[in-house]
């Protein structure tokens, strides 16, 4: 059964056991505003138990904790997939806003919590019985074939991709090359972008976590123009706000999970469905099935 927002966007799909009696939820809202979950046969969520959660509306969270709540009452092992963790990038001191969003998914109590590529290990550090999948290890299963043959190299456009970059270089068995940007970090705006020497043949993969607006991807293709024609983008989540159209004119392929709604912001992008492999890394995939959609 999947909750879709009053944009259309499906944001939660509860996940259950193909054999009878499959646990039908519904959720409704109240005249005053609150988020209710609905059973159409209480008692029905017992066993292992799952929801996919996309994205970080602040309503959203609050349903899967009042869903991971309706488990636990039925004797069930709630498991939350939130594969773009909310909040991840606000990870520094002292305002810490991380630990906010942490302390408010610990509430739900769930058996374990599955994550893609986290921005930071500082969430991690603060989240109960988390399982995070790497973005070497997401890369390694969906980067097509033509382009991995032909790969010359992984690009961290950034210092602070450094660490995921390599990563994923070491799993392509491939050179990794360090980028550098400056950022104001009260305007937000973003300059002296450079790039150590590229190899002169071969494609290239720019690899990060995020992607909003795209500027970061856009003055980094900027400062190489002997990589022109030979650029592709891998972002774990595809936030695609603002400019990031405009990808499409600097690389030649842009690829991201469906890890977050605004995955389908840059046409053209590729984008890869996570579920299976988040229910993989919790030995779930084979015990579970998605529901009807309501």
């Amino acid at each position: 059964m999947a909750h879709r927002r009053s944009d259309g966007a499906t944001v939660i799909e509860f996940l259950t056991r193909p054999l009878p009696p499959p646990a039908s939820v519904e959720v409704i809202r109240f005249p005053a505003g609150e988020p209710h979950v609905v059973q159409s046969e209480p008692g029905s969520l017992t066993g292992d138990c799952v929801a996919l959660l996309r994205g970080c509306d602040s309503d959203d969270l609050v349903t899967a904790l009042l869903w991971s709540s309706a488990v636990h009452s039925d004797g069930g092992r709630p498991h939350l997939l939130v594969p773009y963790l909310p909040g991840a990038r606000a990870d520094r001191a002292p305002r810490l806003e991380a630990r906010v969003y942490a302390e408010l998914l610990n509430t739900g109590r769930f058996e374990t919590v599955v994550a893609l590529d986290p921005h930071s290990p500082v969430m991690p550090g603060l989240l109960h019985r988390l399982e995070a999948v790497g973005a070497d290890e997401l890369v390694d299963r969906f980067l097509p074939r033509a382009l991995r043959a032909d790969l010359a190299g992984v690009i961290a456009p950034d210092e602070g991709a450094a660490q995921r970059a390599g990563s994923v270089a070491r799993r392509l068995d491939v050179p990794v090359f360090q980028a550098r940007k400056h950022r104001d970090f009260r305007s937000g705006r973003l300059n002296g972008f450079s790039c150590e020497p590229l190899p002169a043949a071969g494609e290239l993969l720019v690899v990060d976590d995020i992607c909003d607006g795209g500027g970061t991807f856009m003055g980094l293709a900027s400062v190489i123009p002997e990589a022109a024609g030979r650029l592709h983008l891998w972002v774990t989540h595809g936030v695609f706000s603002g400019a990031a159209t405009a990808l499409t004119q600097a690389y030649r392929s842009i690829m991201c999970t469906d890890s977050h709604p605004g995955c389908h912001g840059v046409p053209g992008a590729q984008v890869f469905a996570c579920g299976e492999t988040m229910l993989e890394r919790i030995g779930l995939a084979d015990a579970m099935s998605e529901g009807d959609e309501q």
